[in-house]
């Protein structure tokens, strides 16, 4: 097989899949569960932005030392163990078909604005949102490089519509910003910090996409760490622009009622005909970011078996190197996801999911950083990003971190039947 199709991925396409990855649904929703915190979301941006950082240094450290693995679960399961590698491995995998449940629901939210029998009943939501799991399935059966392209396209794509919101945001600000002045906000509150983090943060989950695909990406060493800084800094900074103006913009209750805030946005400044603009793209980021998580979602079980951390059947390809039965068992887990809330509010689902993708996603983040104190590499930062996590988990609430140990922990079985040796050393 040609080395470019083992190692598709170069510098620009691994960044878009950390800009896909993290610019999904979550900008064009979390204007509204961040409205009621006002200025208080503001420093939970740049905490959670430091926070990543910080974890970033510690997962592109461990991709330059191990530049042959798989990924950061293979290389957690090689410093820390098989048991502790399956564990976090297999936690960052719940969280990735868990959020693509929530990411295609809300795709499919924006889509029914132009088509409403799509969200016209609960049943006919779900379906649509399971119909386009499976679609999105199929393309990446085609092979990661066909996936790679799609997830190009759709990044670019995305990016439209965010920044038209950030001039007009920006003209906001050259008229004299009278829009934020005449809009009471709630004022910075530190003790309100730690339960806008879990939200935050989930926005900002994506960035570690490079290093658990790590395998895919030429040259690791260097583009794992190019690509995650240069997609986290340039992600955080139009979060922190976009929903900060939109929420300051707008009357507080407004904003925190709105079901799409950033189409409420531009049509209260721009016109109905712009939010339409705002929520074609909206569709289009939501499924760019599905494309970019559904890839991940069979990467993570397929490195983890390759690592010797899951039984060979999670490592089996077909031609095109691609793990057709890990991604039809993720999509599968993924609908029955939303089959099982089928009549709960879209509210509450999306809160609880948002936290408890959050909280599933910390546990990996908390293992890269026992393996880089392990390892006696980046010990500052591993030790404050273990810190922050922990700290992040907690904000998530009892419930959502809860589930996320249960879920962790049925793993064990997995972890019993790995095989003896390791998928990548054994004999072609």
């Amino acid at each position: 097989m040609d080395t470019s199709d083992k190692r598709p991925f170069g510098f620009w396409t691994a960044t878009a899949l950390i800009v896909g990855g993290m610019i999904g649904s979550g900008i064009f929703t979390l204007p509204a569960q961040l409205a009621p915190y006002g200025w208080t979301s503001v420093a939970a941006w740049v905490i959670a932005i430091a926070g990543a950082l910080i974890i970033s240094q510690v997962l592109v450290r461990l991709a330059q030392l191990f530049p042959g693995e798989t990924g950061i679960v293979a290389i957690c399961a090689r410093e820390l163990g098989p048991l502790p590698g399956v564990l976090v491995g297999w936690s960052y995998w719940v969280s990735v078909w868990a959020a693509n449940a929530y990411i295609s629901i809300t795709a499919i939210r924006y889509l029914g604005v132009f088509w409403p029998p799509l969200t016209a009943t609960p049943a006919a939501m779900v379906i649509s949102s399971i119909a386009l799991i499976w679609l999105i399935t199929l393309l990446n059966l085609a092979g990661a490089r066909t996936a790679g392209r799609f997830q190009v396209a759709t990044t670019i794509l995305k990016l439209l519509p965010l920044a038209a919101v950030v001039v007009l945001i920006a003209g906001m600000v050259v008229a004299g910003g009278h829009q934020f002045a005449v809009n009471p906000h709630s004022a910075l509150a530190w003790g309100g910090i730690t339960g806008a983090i879990p939200p935050v943060f989930f926005a900002i989950v994506g960035f570690e996409c490079a290093s658990v695909a790590a395998e895919r990406v030429r040259d690791p060493a260097k583009n794992v760490r190019r690509a995650t800084y240069t997609g986290l800094l340039m992600t955080g900074l139009l979060y922190i622009i976009i929903c900060t103006g939109v929420i300051m913009a707008m009357p507080q209750a407004t904003i925190a009622a709105a079901q799409a805030p950033i189409a409420l946005f531009v049509e209260t400044f721009w016109g109905h005909e712009a939010a339409l603009g705002v929520a074609a793209f909206t569709a289009i980021a939501a499924i760019g970011a599905l494309n970019g998580w559904v890839l991940i979602q069979g990467e993570v079980p397929l490195g983890m078996a390759r690592a010797g951390v899951l039984p060979a059947w999670f490592g089996r390809t077909d031609r095109r190197d691609v793990p057709v039965g890990v991604l039809a068992l993720a999509s599968a887990a993924a609908s029955l996801l939303i089959l099982s809330n089928i009549s709960t509010t879209a509210a509450v689902f999306y809160d609880f999911m948002l936290r408890l993708t959050a909280a599933a996603n910390l546990w990996l983040y908390i293992g890269a950083c026992f393996a880089a104190l392990k390892r006696r590499t980046a010990i500052p930062a591993a030790i404050a990003g273990a810190a922050f996590c922990l700290w992040a988990i907690w904000g998530s609430g009892w419930q959502a971190a809860g589930l996320s140990v249960v879920l962790m922990l049925t793993a064990i079985p997995l972890y019993l039947l790995r095989p003896k040796t390791r998928l990548a050393e054994q004999p072609a």
